[in-house]
């Protein structure tokens, strides 16, 4: 491990601060750092800047690892930009696309082969601080509804514009932060997400409190009509959407991020009341109105890997379901979409589906009233796929998005009636050059028998004939596992600058994700999150003891509920790491619900106010598992000043608590960034970002060298 001594670092005085929570005795000695806005707090970040430039100016000047080549790299490897399946309205298609030099994707327009961008968010924002979160074009393709943040807030303000002049015909709208668009056919009104007014809301809950409203465009949004939400969970997020004849509106709700949805379904035709599809059931449910009138659902009801089955609209509930596609022993249901004879032909000729197989995709064909299989499309590959997606007038044709770790994001057809796949569109830059490049899954057991798989990426030419590494090298370790978010294959250039330099790159697919159903993402939840942290340890045992690399050469990396997960990683483990990069994480668990979003995710992680689940909490905080004397690796904590989903606070408190409590000379350092927040951001932004992290990774594991 390459280290750069510290002679000290900045002051941070520690609170004689104790507190009795259900008899737990719970120290919190930089509580201060809490407050971001006081003086006390602006000096102690301004120090760690300082801090963190004088670590930078040690990082190596020149070879593949230094600023500037890695930064020419990831642009070379970014150079083919973006291009997104397209959504259909009659001659009109729509899609998101982002050339290789372009800061942020743009929306196109585009009626045969004229095309025409609607919105840039360069063009409303040359500072590149505002990001574009979503877009919606109406039933008939003669309106965009779109939605914009600034700053890194994800404040989502939504407005409409008219497609044929580009001209704003509503909007803006505010509070409308997660908000879906469903347009009602015409395009004169859609319903919508919004929050409630904040002075009508106590201080701590003006983030929730979301309501489903009717919007008529044009009209002033202090006239919408209330359709839903009232007396309902203050933390529910809703979905909602119209069928394309406009007769049937569906909405769900979900309490925070908890693994349960319930549906209702109204007959808009006849003004009828709402009607439960799924409601107080402990399932995760989707459901929609096909062209065919049936009501179609997507669920893990019975079926932790999902199940398809079908209904009359009239009779939703579930006891009237009928299963159509069966839970597959192995493989998770991703998406459905049926074919038909288009126009006014509405009878289903084929039901397609997409299913992740250990994280791999595949297609099938089905019998779209049986289920019965016919076949399987093919792929470009071992890889991932996303979107099912059809013309709203039917048809035989499905467009969907194409991926794995060495290919850019491509869009194919498939054309149901000759089972004929194509390429239909691909990035609009080059795509660059790349090394021999070799991905193989592994199959890890962890700590309790668990079977944990991972994705190695590394240079062929560091391999032997077997496929074995040469020698160790320095390695990523990468991970997530939560929320039932799926790490699959897909194209990384921070993945491939890291392999092109030399190094190993792991993705481990550890329980708390999607990748194996909804018992695999129980299985790393609430009680249960110690499961996360232990597979993802398995997985660094495991390239250490196969020759992979070394603990002196391993690093791990992750973001958000990722940095939960390094956090644990760093302060359980710190013998099997020499670096660690923290971003945007999560890291007192015994006050995270107070701020941001945390409140939301209490069904993820628990709910610190309880004596139970406080004691979860408490076993694996990273903020409350620093020990003195400890020789903690070289860490670096990222954060963004506009983050309004996890406050920067959790890594200002573990980096002091770290600073005050090693051993070891590796630096404990904290990297900030103003006027972006925890999601979305410009090209320029990003590269900067990576091009940091990656040198201070080399710079602790040895690759610099």
């Amino acid at each position: 491990m390459t280290a750069t001594p510290l002679r000290s670092y900045p002051p941070a005085p520690r609170l004689d601060l104790v507190e009795d929570l259900h008899g737990h005795v719970v120290a919190d000695p930089y509580r201060w750092l809490e407050d971001a806005s006081s003086a006390q707090t602006e000096q102690w970040s301004a120090a760690q800047d300082e801090l963190y430039a004088t670590h930078r100016s040690t990082y190596v000047t020149d070879g593949p690892t230094s600023g500037a080549a890695l930064t020419a790299r990831l642009g070379e490897l970014l150079g083919a930009g973006f291009v997104g399946t397209p959504a259909w309205r009659g001659g009109r298609r729509f899609f998101s696309r982002r050339a290789g030099d372009q800061e942020h994707a743009v929306v196109v327009v585009a009626e045969g082969d004229d095309e025409r961008v609607l919105v840039d968010p360069m063009a409303l924002d040359p500072a590149g601080t505002t990001t574009l979160d979503s877009w919606q074009p109406s039933k008939e393709g003669h309106l965009l509804a779109y939605q914009v943040s600034t700053g890194g807030t994800e404040e989502s303000v939504l407005h409409v514009l008219d497609v044929a002049t580009g001209e704003l015909v509503d909007g803006p709208i505010d509070r409308a932060r997660y908000s879906p668009v469903a347009w009602v056919p015409g395009g004169e009104a859609f319903y919508y997400v919004r929050r409630l007014p904040p002075e009508q809301l106590p201080q701590d809950e003006q983030q929730y409190h979301r309501r489903v409203w009717l919007h008529r465009v044009g009209t002033s949004p202090e006239t919408d009509v209330e359709v839903f939400g009232g007396g309902l969970d203050h933390t529910n997020y809703y979905g909602v959407s119209v069928s394309r004849d406009g007769r049937w509106l569906v909405v769900s709700a979900s309490a925070g991020t908890a693994p349960r949805t319930d549906v209702w379904i109204a007959d808009r035709s006849t003004d009828g009341p709402f009607v439960e599809v799924a409601v107080g059931i402990d399932a995760e449910t989707g459901a929609w109105v096909g062209r065919d009138g049936q009501l179609w659902v997507h669920t893990n009801l019975d079926a932790p890997r999902g199940r398809l089955a079908v209904t009359d609209p009239a009779t939703p509930g579930v006891d009237h379901w009928r299963t159509v596609l069966e839970q597959d022993p192995t493989a998770v249901l991703e998406d459905v979409a049926l074919t038909d004879g288009g126009a006014d032909d509405p009878t289903p000729t084929l039901l397609v589906a997409s299913w992740r197989r250990h994280t791999v995709s595949e297609v099938t064909t089905h019998d779209p009233a049986t289920g019965a299989v016919l076949g399987a499309v093919d792929l470009p590959g071992p890889g991932s796929i996303s979107g099912l997606v059809t013309r709203p007038e039917g048809g035989s044709e499905i467009w969907f998005s194409y991926t794995d770790h060495t290919t850019v994001p491509t869009v194919h057809r498939f054309d149901a009636a000759t089972g004929a796949v194509t390429l239909w569109a691909t990035a609009p830059g080059a795509v660059a050059d790349l090394p021999a490049v070799v991905a193989r899954q592994i199959e890890v057991t962890s700590g309790d028998g668990t079977t944990v798989r991972a994705f190695v990426v590394a240079r062929a030419d560091l391999l032997d004939a077997a496929g074995q590494p040469v020698a160790p090298a320095p390695t990523i370790l990468y991970g997530y596992g939560g929320f039932q978010i799926s790490l699959d294959p897909g194209y990384s250039a921070t993945t491939l600058a890291w392999v092109e330099a030399g190094g190993v790159y792991v993705v481990a697919n550890l329980r708390g994700g999607g990748e194996e159903g909804e018992d695999w993402h129980r299985a790393g939840m609430r009680a249960n999150k110690q499961n996360v942290f232990d597979d993802f340890h398995a997985v660094g045992d495991w390239l250490v003891a196969h020759g992979w690399t070394t603990p002196a050469r391993l690093a791990c990396w992750g973001g958000s509920n990722g940095g939960l997960l390094v956090g644990a990683a760093l302060t359980q483990r710190p013998d099997l790491f020499a670096a660690v990069v923290c971003s945007a994480p999560l890291l007192d668990m015994v006050r995270y619900q107070r701020f941001g979003l945390g409140v939301t995710w209490t069904e993820e992680y628990g709910d610190a106010d309880d004596p139970t689940d406080l004691g979860w909490l408490l076993g694996y905080s990273p903020y409350h598992r620093v020990v003195d004397g400890t020789a903690y690796p070289s860490t670096l904590f990222t954060v963004f000043e506009g983050d309004t989903r996890v406050d920067p606070l959790h890594a200002r408190k573990l980096a002091a608590a770290l600073q005050a409590a090693t051993s070891s000379p590796a630096p404990v350092l904290i990297r900030r960034e103003t006027g972006v927040g925890h999601g979305g951001r410009s090209l320029s932004r990003s590269l900067a970002l990576t091009v940091e992290q990656l040198q201070f990774v080399a710079h602790a594991t040895g690759l610099s060298a």
